[in-house]
């Protein structure tokens, strides 16, 4: 079996509506810029993610293979999330997400928005 790609592998939501809204794009691309500019481009990717079933978080971003889930990121938390998680391999405690149970964990607020926009297509 060969090894993997990437020692480590950033995912950062930028799917639908909530997490883009909040800015994952953006997020996602200053990781991209830091990860190159600190020559570790070849060791760690940052990937596009798509949702992770836990809509009203986000930011979500998911670090493999630590397992480890960063939620609520902002622009103002890549480069503390860069140093102590990237490169130090420390999660950073105040963003870290553990959700309430296994699935999805949406908020009662995107449910609500989700049922709303449904009831409308019937």
């Amino acid at each position: 079996m060969a090894d993997a790609p990437y020692q480590r592998q950033l995912f950062v939501c930028t799917y639908g509506s909530w997490c883009r809204l909040d800015g994952s794009d953006e997020i996602r691309a200053a990781l991209k810029e830091k990860t190159k500019a600190a020559g570790l481009d070849k060791e760690i990717r940052v990937t596009k993610s798509g949702c992770f079933g836990q809509c009203g978080h986000g930011p979500m971003m998911v670090t493999w293979p630590d397992n480890v889930w960063h939620s609520g990121v902002t622009m103002a938390d890549v480069d503390e999330l860069f140093e102590s998680h990237v490169r130090g391999g420390a999660p950073v405690e105040r963003l870290r997400y553990h959700a309430a149970k296994p699935g999805s964990n949406k908020t009662p607020e995107v449910k609500a928005k989700e049922a709303a926009a449904h009831d409308k297509q019937d």
